[in-house]
């Protein structure tokens, strides 16, 4: 048991989904068994069109193992590499989903990139919007929310007691940091966001979104704000603001968009559900052609 000058420590299970390098996770607070889901994964088969829930079952039937009741279903942004399970998960266990506030202004920005006025663009999709510094809780364990935007323009870490859920700013030290240059990225603003998660407290344990299995070692996404700024390659130099964007930028140049980019934003956009059926009772993904 915490004692009332500690800080809370969840219990935190990692999924990792090879085909994405994404890491959804499972945070538990040890005492109630309440926990939140965070970054679910929903699977997408590009070739044939086809969505499966066999990560979302394989959470589903760890939750049930450990006798776990869910309290929140949480994203950190809009994926562009994988589809959210969000909305599935909610239709099975009916816990809240949420999302940053700023997913509005992403949705806007995505609408005229598809050229389709039937994408929602108010954030009805989740139960609630987190705006900086909201704060809620996973059964005892308080949940402190910071915007931490320059992946996306939505992007937001969540501080659950001692361990904080960095998405797709921080990966593991030997990778560096995420990409800032997808619509309403900026790399100046993800270095802002980022020198704000390495103000935490050394000890704080940091939950990547994504991890790459760097010179083919196993998958990892656990680490803490000391060794981040001790051996992450893009920081442990203490680079400037000006200093990181221009690396981050020349970067970024260099690398081909995500896979899935073009489909998977519209079903995160709207909280992991699939654009709505057509006549013929299917739906359909919409791709805007040479316009990246």
């Amino acid at each position: 048991m915490s004692s009332p000058t500690s800080t809370p420590r969840p219990d935190v299970i990692g999924f990792y989904h090879d085909k994405t390098g994404s890491i959804a996770y499972l945070v538990i607070d040890p005492e109630s068994r309440r926990a939140a889901i965070i970054d679910p994964v929903l699977d997408y088969d590009e070739k044939a069109g086809r969505t499966a829930t066999t990560a979302a079952d394989a959470m589903l039937a760890d939750i049930e193992r450990r006798k776990l009741t869910i309290d929140w279903i949480l994203d950190t942004h809009p994926h562009a590499d994988h589809f959210s399970a969000a909305a599935y998960l909610k239709d099975r266990l009916g816990a809240p989903t949420a999302i940053g506030a700023r997913i509005v202004d992403v949705q806007k920005l995505w609408r005229d990139i598809y050229n389709d006025p039937n994408l929602p663009t108010d954030g009805k999709q989740w139960d609630r919007l987190f705006a900086d510094g909201d704060t809620f809780s996973i059964g005892a364990i308080p949940v402190r929310v910071m915007h931490s935007p320059g992946h996306t323009l939505a992007s937001i870490t969540y501080v659950a007691g001692d361990a904080a859920f960095v998405h797709d700013t921080l990966f593991q030290p030997d990778t560096g940091s995420a990409r800032a240059d997808f619509p309403g990225g900026d790399a100046g603003t993800l270095y802002d966001s980022i020198m704000a998660i390495l103000a935490l407290p050394d000890a704080t344990r940091i939950f990547t979104g994504h991890d790459y299995k760097e010179g083919g070692r196993p998958p990892a996404w656990e680490t803490t704000v000391a060794e981040q700024k001790r051996s992450n390659k893009h920081f442990r130099n203490n680079p400037s603001r000006e200093d990181y964007a221009r690396i981050r930028n020349a970067r970024d140049k260099t690398l081909p968009m995500p896979v899935l980019i073009l489909s998977a934003l519209q079903v995160n956009l709207r909280g992991g559900r699939l654009p709505p059926p057509e006549s013929n009772g299917r739906s359909y993904l919409k791709i805007p052609l040479n316009t990246f």
